[in-house]
């Protein structure tokens, strides 16, 4: 039995002895989506209460230090088991799913979220999980647990930036290398700044990364770059390098009618934004969608600089 039916097997076995995750996928069923539609390409807006713990958590150094790390086994409730994962990762249910089936895949051991070193188990991942997309959130960008390595997982095809790389690409794409079976570009559609690797060499993508890692610009040396990563695995591996400036937008530490409770990981530019609060569902417009997403985006001058510089290196 490979990974991906003994995924399936788990998410069957936990909705039937855990009530948590049992309610919350049922509630799954009553969500609202608002779509927003743009040049080529959707944005939908997900009201999902369930996930107000998530949106709402404080990744301070003080508050990590006083709370226990949710994501080890000794603090995790006795009712939810694991697949293990290649003796290093455990793969687990989400609780609080966006998705159908939605997983947690979690380090074995209590460290710090940090994909320079786990790039590699990352493509692993993917390619064993093939129909779902996996994902990354950074340190500073959504990830609820900063202090506890782990990836994500949900449904291949559930969010829509799957379906529309394509058209992204023809249309707002340029091209940063292209040989045989394996291309980088970059998208900029004034919403989204990304860059895609696309290939079947798995030496090729670690490779890449690391090169591409290197330039990524940070605001201290010391910490990980602003980054969210999403990829999936058909035959080759996609994989979608979104660049930040920021963790949270305006809009999130406004005050009345301008507070708008949305903290961007990678799946709000996968082209699904959670909104915990119903209030928040109701009011958000196509223009504060794009600006919430557009202005924790790396900024375009940044990102032009950073694809000159990536061409230059990838011709060498």
């Amino acid at each position: 039995m490979n990974y991906q039916q003994k995924a399936y097997l788990l998410y069957i076995e936990q909705a039937k002895v855990w009530p948590l995750m049992a309610e919350n996928l049922d509630g799954l069923k009553s969500v609202r989506l608002k779509p927003f539609q743009f040049e080529g390409f959707t944005l939908n807006v997900q009201f999902n209460p369930n996930r107000i713990t998530s949106s709402t958590a404080k990744v301070d150094s003080k508050t990590i230090a006083e709370r226990k790390c949710f994501l080890c086994k000794k603090n995790r409730p006795d009712v939810q088991t694991a697949v293990v994962f290649e003796n290093k990762y455990e793969i687990l249910c989400n609780p609080f799913p966006i998705f159908k089936e939605h997983y947690t895949i979690s380090h074995k051991n209590h460290k710090p979220q940090e994909i320079e070193s786990t790039f590699g188990d990352f493509l692993d991942l993917t390619k064993s999980l093939p129909d779902f997309t996996v994902l990354y959130n950074g340190p500073k960008c959504g990830a609820s647990a900063p202090d506890h390595m782990h990836f994500q997982a949900g449904n291949r095809g559930y969010l829509p930036i799957e379906g529309e790389l394509p058209f992204l690409k023809s249309e707002y794409g340029k091209v940063i290398y292209n040989k045989s079976l394996s291309q980088i570009y970059s998208i900029n559609n004034s919403v989204r700044r990304i860059i895609v690797l696309e290939s079947n060499d798995l030496s090729f993508l670690q490779h890449s990364f690391n090169s591409i890692y290197q330039h990524l610009p940070r605001e201290n040396k010391m910490e990980e770059p602003l980054l969210n990563i999403l990829a999936w695995y058909d035959k080759s591996w996609t994989v979608l390098l979104i660049l930040r400036e920021k963790h949270r937008p305006w809009q999130y530490f406004a005050e009345g009618e301008q507070n708008i409770l949305l903290s961007p990981g990678a799946v709000d530019y996968g082209g699904l934004s959670i909104t915990p609060l119903e209030k928040d569902f109701n009011k958000i417009t196509k223009d504060d969608l794009a600006d919430i997403l557009n202005k924790t985006s790396l900024n375009e001058d940044s990102f032009k600089e950073l694809c000159k510089t990536l061409v230059r290196k990838f011709k060498t």
